[in-house]
């Protein structure tokens, strides 16, 4: 678990449990109580700062898609690189990231939006709309690298924005596969295939 230090605010203890609680189990299996306890706050600081699990979860995915955008993702789709190393940048973040997290939490914990757009689009279709949108932020960084490897003549021309939304899909689909096999290490074998995927432009 987390090692909450005494200069952490209250709303902040509650968010980051969560998150990690979400993360490495899921929205359904962890209550309320559970996440109280382990922030070592009250029910009532709780309801202060959040409604219900539900606005929780939704703080939580602002604040894991704000460390996405700002850390590794940041890192991996620098403007600075060729648009095509961006590719491989994102492939070596995925695994970092989740070698990270196994290392940590014995065991791969995959994607947390992937996880949650798995359990709640159903359930949930304001969640299901916050998720998406996460996705489709994440889909644009891909689309303007292409952009940019069409126009320099890296890579042919191609409906980058399809092929922008595949090769999401792709990532999001071996970190899933990844999980499975309790095995960071398919996303290092599989990842650079993304750079293979192609949607031609419809005429």
């Amino acid at each position: 678990m987390l090692n909450m230090t005494p200069d952490i605010d209250t709303r902040t203890r509650i968010l980051l449990t969560a998150r990690e609680m979400f993360h490495g189990r899921s929205y359904a299996d962890v209550g309320i109580q559970e996440i109280c306890d382990a922030a070592k706050v009250q029910k009532g600081s709780f309801y202060h700062f959040f409604p219900s699990k539900r606005e929780l979860a939704m703080a939580v995915i602002d604040n894991m898609a704000e460390d996405w955008a700002y850390g590794f993702v940041a890192e991996a789709f620098d403007p600075d690189l060729p648009p095509v190393v961006r590719l491989d940048y994102m492939i070596d973040a995925a695994y970092y990231w989740q070698v990270a997290a196994s290392d940590m939490e014995g065991r791969m914990p995959g994607c947390l939006f992937g996880n949650l757009a798995l359990e709640m689009s159903t359930r949930d279709d304001v969640m299901r709309a916050k998720l998406n949108a996460v996705f489709n932020k994440a889909m644009d960084k891909f689309r303007v690298t292409l952009d940019e490897a069409v126009q320099n003549g890296t890579l042919a021309a191609m409906d980058t924005e399809a092929t922008a939304t595949a090769m999401l899909a792709y990532l999001e689909g071996i970190i899933l596969l990844a999980k499975t096999r309790n095995d960071p290490k398919v996303i290092l074998h599989l990842g650079p295939a993304i750079k293979t995927l192609r949607i031609e432009l419809s005429h």
